[in-house]
């Protein structure tokens, strides 16, 4: 049994490799998100990350398909207690931005479609700077002691709206935000180090970075003069032209070699050893690309390659 971690100073305990629900109803269908959901369970993997807005994007969808199909999967399989469920609140097309009475109407709607009378971990999607933090929140901190949610978070936010949330609540005594999840990966540094990891690490908050793959292209999967069938190809591929892209690159396929491990793992297992860093999200939208992600649980890279990857990223 892999050792989970302890998700900042949360009662929250979770697999360092949190599985992204955003494929869940877009590029997997429901047979598909059941088999990856049963893959990573049986790994030992406790820790599902998704939104309400996933997957309003996609022609016909109107959001909230990826949290349907995970309700469903918990449903089916009866393991609610044993999964750490993540949600998030603010880009739900019918429930855009956070005033209380949104978010309020919001953590309603994904609990039915959860199927779940509480949120684990429930995020502020994109902050809304429209919104005073008091009043988000103190939403948040009602829907805590009413049971519905666990713990708060915070994604997509500046360094002072996240150190005035903070404030406010240890001077109000109200729920705090335990985590953060930043874009943070090998060839997206500056998105997260410097002020924001500052302020994270200083409150002691647990970072559980989105993109730890960069659209794929630290999978090792893009390479010069490869066509990638995928919805997300013209993102990763655009880090293929960059000389930090390709130093990135070379640096993981030489530890990868080394340690008879996927590039993807490898990737990961550097995001995983970062500061403040308790999971990196990950999706998969067939089971065949699980293993390289959960591997990462096992891979403890030397201080050496550690080293070697953070100066080919720098």
């Amino acid at each position: 049994m892999t050792s989970l971690r302890k998700l900042g100073s949360s009662s929250l305990q979770v697999f360092p490799l949190a599985l992204g629900g955003n494929v869940f109803g877009w590029t997997a269908d429901e047979a598909q998100s059941f088999a990856v959901l049963d893959a990573y369970a049986a790994a030992g993997g406790n820790f599902v990350d998704t939104a309400d807005s996933y997957s309003a994007w996609v022609p016909g969808n109107e959001g909230g398909e990826s949290e349907t199909l995970i309700g469903k999967w918990l449903a089916a399989r009866g393991n609610r207690s044993d999964i750490v469920v993540a949600t998030k609140v603010g880009a739900h097309p019918a429930y855009k931005g956070l005033s209380a009475t949104t978010i309020k109407a919001a953590a309603e709607e994904s609990l039915r479609r959860l199927g779940t009378d509480h949120i684990d971990l429930y995020y502020t999607h994109f902050d809304d700077e429209t919104v005073p933090v008091e009043e988000i929140i103190t939403a948040l901190d009602q829907l805590v002691k009413d049971g519905k949610v666990r713990e708060i978070a915070a994604s997509n936010i500046s360094p002072e709206r996240l150190r005035a949330s903070l404030d406010f609540s240890e001077r109000e005594g109200l729920a705090r935000y335990v985590a953060l999840q930043p874009h943070y990966n090998l060839v997206s540094r500056d998105t997260y180090e410097g002020e924001l990891q500052d302020t994270a690490a200083d409150a002691g908050l647990a970072a559980v970075p989105y993109f730890a793959l960069a659209s794929g292209f630290l999978t090792g999967k893009y390479r010069p003069g490869t066509a990638v069938e995928s919805a997300r190809a013209g993102s990763a591929a655009t880090h293929l032209e960059s000389e930090r892209g390709q130093k990135v690159l070379a640096a993981l396929d030489k530890v990868a070699q080394e340690r008879d491990a996927e590039i993807a793992t490898v990737a990961l297992a550097w995001l995983a050893a970062r500061p403040t860093v308790a999971a990196p999200i990950a999706s998969a939208r067939t089971v065949e690309q699980l293993p390289a992600l959960v591997a990462v649980a096992g891979l403890r890279l030397t201080d050496q390659e550690l080293a070697d990857l953070t100066e080919a990223s720098a």
